[in-house]
C-alpha cells in the first residue's frame, strides 16, 4: 500500500492483537521470545523445519531483484551461501525504480512511502544513507464535484477516518462471522447514518462517501471491493508515515551493496521453468539455458505468481495455487506533472496551498473523465531543501488506472501522451489558486506516467489486496509465506510478508531477510560477524510508544476520543 495507511492497535492492546503476534512469529523465529502464545507459535513453525546435510556450500538461486530478493541474498551470504540472482530485468530494483525529470530530480515510480516509524528498518536504512524525509502534516485541501473549495473539507475527512478506525476494530473482532462478501462500502453505509443522522445533512453524507472511495489509492482498487472480512490485515506499523523526499535510491543502493559485492547477479533472464526433483532444483530460462540449484527463493510479485503457475513442475500443491488464486492484487499508477514555478504558492497571506489536494466526483470533467473518477495529489514543491520542485503527483487506481495505461499506450509519441495527460489533468489544476489559462506557468513542462499494469514483470499491478468474496486470507499469506521447503521451493516479496507490513516496502525487505534465515536454519548455518538485528517485534509487541490511531501522518488532535471506539 504506497498512500499513507494507518494503525489502530494500542501498546496495551498488541500482547493480543494477532497482527503484532504474527510479527513476532515472523521476526523472532530464531531466537526466544517471552509470550507463551508466541513461543508455541514459534515452536510449531521450527518442527516443521527439518536440517539438510551438506557436503559443500550450498548454491541458492534468488529469482527477482528487488526488495524482497536483495534482502534475502544479503543474509544468504551473510551466512556462507554461494547466491545467484536472476532478474528478467535489465536492472535491480524492481518496482522500487526511479526515473529523472527534466530538471534533473529523481521522483519514484515504486514506492513513495515509509509506512510506520516505529522499529522500522526501511526507517532505519533511510536515516543511514541520510535520505530525506518530509510529511505534509494535516494539509488537506477538498474541492467538491462542482470544483468549488470545500470549507469543510477538513471536518469531513476526520469523519471518514473515524469510521475507518472503526471499521479496522470491528473486522478484527468480528472477523470470523463477517459475511466474506461484506465491502468496506457497506460498514461506511451503515456508519454515515450515524455520523450525519439529520436531514439537513444529506450533503455531508454525499461529500463523506465519495471521500471513502479515496481508499481505494491505500490498497489499488475501489473500496467497494475491500474485504471488510480481512480488512484488519491492511493495518500498519505505527507511528507516522513519512515521504521519501530524497527517493528510496540510496536506500536500494545499500540493501543491494551485499548482493553487488558478493553474488552472482544474471540481468535480462527470465526463468521459464523451475522443476524440483529429489534433491534438485532445476531453473531453466528464456535463453535455453537449465541451472542445478539447492534451493529457490521466488521473489517475483503475486501478480506474476497468477499468471505464471505453469513454470513451476510439478505443479505446486492445490494449497499454495488456492492462495495465489485468492488474494488480489491491486493497481496504483502516479504521473508527475512538472511546471516552470509553483504557481499555485502564490498567496499574499502567506499560507501555502500545498499538501493533499483531492477533486471528489467531479462533474466539470465530463469529456475527459465520464466515470467521474476522485482524483488526489501531493505537493512536492514544498518538500525539503533541494529536495523540492514544482512538480504536483498524481495518485490512480484500479479502472482508472488501467484505463489511462491503455489510453498511454495507444499513443505512439511522446507528444501525444504528453497532450492526452495535460488535456485530462487540466479541469483539476484550473481549480488551484492563481492559475491562469493563458500563462505558460500554469502549463506542465515536463509529464512522467506509470504504466506497472502494463508490466508483466510488475504482474501488472502493484501490490497485494484483500477483496470480497475472501474466505481465508490469513491463512493464505501464511501458505504461500511457508512455501514448499520439503520441494526447496520458498517464496519471498510483499505478499508473504507479516500481516502488519503486507503490500510495502518494509514487508518486501522483512520477508527476504526471513527466508534466508529459515534456509540458513535448515543447513545449520550461522552468520559472520556482521550479525543481524532482531529486536523489533519485541518492541513492537511489548513497547510503549506509538498513537491509537495514525491517518497520513496526522496528529492524533481531535482524535482522542476515538481510542474506544
Amino acid at each position: 500500500m504506497d498512500a499513507y495507511p494507518m494503525s489502530y492497535t494500542s501498546p496495551s492492546h498488541r500482547n493480543s492483537s494477532r497482527i503484532y503476534q504474527d510479527l513476532a512469529k515472523f521476526r523472532l523465529s530464531n531466537q526466544a521470545c517471552t509470550d507463551v502464545e508466541i513461543q508455541r507459535a514459534v515452536v510449531d513453525l521450527k518442527s516443521k523445519t527439518h536440517t539438510r546435510k551438506y557436503s559443500r556450500t550450498p548454491e541458492i538461486c534468488v529469482v527477482g531483484a528487488g526488495l524482497a530478493g536483495l534482502r534475502c541474498a544479503d543474509i544468504l551470504l551473510q551466512h556462507g551461501f554461494k547466491v545467484t540472482i536472476l532478474e528478467a530485468r535489465d536492472r535491480i530494483g524492481g518496482r522500487a525504480h526511479q526515473a529523472a525529470l527534466p530538471s534533473g530530480h529523481l521522483v519514484d515510480l515504486g514506492p513513495n512511502w515509509i509506512h510506520g516509524t516505529d522499529h522500522n528498518p526501511i526507517l532505519d536504512l533511510a536515516k543511514a544513507t541520510k535520505t530525506t524525509m518530509h510529511t505534509w502534516g494535516e494539509n488537506l485541501r477538498v474541492f467538491g464535484e462542482d470544483g468549488d473549495l470545500l470549507e469543510e473539507g477538513k471536518e469531513i475527512s476526520n469523519v471518514m477516518w473515524k469510521i475507518i478506525a472503526k471499521a479496522f476494530k470491528y473486522s478484527a473482532q468480528n472477523g470470523s462471522t463477517i459475511d466474506p462478501n461484506e465491502s468496506l462500502k457497506d460498514f461506511f453505509d451503515k456508519n454515515v447514518l450515524e455520523e450525519f443522522p439529520g436531514e439537513g445533512q444529506t450533503a455531508k453524507k454525499k461529500i463523506l462517501m465519495q471521500m471513502a472511495e479515496l481508499w481505494g489509492a491505500f490498497v489499488g482498487s475501489p473500496f467497494h471491493r475491500q474485504s471488510l472480512k480481512f480488512f484488519w490485515l491492511e493495518e500498519c506499523i505505527d507511528g507516522e508515515n513519512l515521504f521519501a523526499a530524497g527517493t528510496y535510491k540510496d536506500i536500494i543502493a545499500e540493501i543491494a551493496a551485499p548482493a553487488l559485492a558478493a553474488a552472482n547477479i544474471e540481468l535480462s533472464t527470465k526463468v521459464v521453468q523451475i522443476r524440483s526433483s529429489s534433491d534438485v532444483i532445476s531453473i531453466s530460462t528464456d535463453s535455453g539455458r537449465t541451472i542445478e540449484f539447492d534451493e529457490v527463493v521466488v521473489t517475483a510479485p503475486l501478480g506474476w505468481l497468477k499468471k505464471n503457475k505453469h513454470v513451476f513442475d510439478p505443479p505446486l500443491s492445490a494449497r499454495l495455487y488456492s492462495a495465489i488464486d485468492s488474494i488480489g492484487y491491486g493497481s496504483l499508477e502516479k504521473v508527475y506533472l512538472t511546471f516552470s514555478r509553483a504557481f499555485w504558492l502564490d498567496n499574499p497571506t502567506d499560507q501555502k496551498f500545498t499538501g493533499f489536494i483531492q477533486w471528489l466526483a467531479p462533474q466539470y470533467a465530463m469529456e475527459t473523465n465520464p466515470a467521474r473518477w476522485n482524483q488526489e495529489v501531493v505537493d512536492l514543491s514544498t518538500l525539503p531543501g533541494l529536495c523540492a520542485h514544482p512538480t504536483l503527483l498524481f495518485y490512480m487506481y484500479g479502472d482508472q488506472s488501467v484505463a489511462m495505461a491503455n489510453e498511454l499506450a495507444s499513443r505512439n509519441s511522446r507528444d501525444e501522451r504528453d497532450k492526452y495527460l495535460v488535456e485530462f489533468f487540466k479541469p483539476y489544476i484550473s481549480r488551484l489558486p492563481n492559475y491562469n489559462d493563458g500563462s505558460e506557468d500554469c502549463t506542465p513542462i515536463s509529464c512522467l506516467a506509470t504504466t506497472w499494469v502494463l508490466d508483466e514483470f510488475a504482474g501488472n499491478g502493484s501490490y497485494t489486496t484483500f477483496r470480497t468474496g475472501l474466505l481465508e486470507g490469513d491463512r493464505d499469506i501464511e501458505a504461500m509465506r511457508e512455501g514448499l521447503p520439503g520441494r526447496h521451493i520458498w517464496f519471498a516479496g510483499e505478499h508473504t510478508a507479516p500481516f502488519v507490513a503486507l503490500g510495502t516496502s518494509t514487508g518486501a525487505y522483512w520477508s527476504g531477510e526471513a527466508v534466508g534465515l529459515r534456509i540458513a536454519e535448515v543447513y545449520e548455518k550461522t552468520a559472520n560477524e556482521r550479525g543481524l538485528q532482531h529486536d523489533e517485534a519485541a518492541t513492537l509487541v511489548g513497547g510503549d510508544s506509538g498513537k491509537e490511531v495514525n491517518i497520513r501522518g496526522f496528529a492524533d488532535k481531535g482524535l482522542e476520543n476515538w481510542s474506544e471506539l
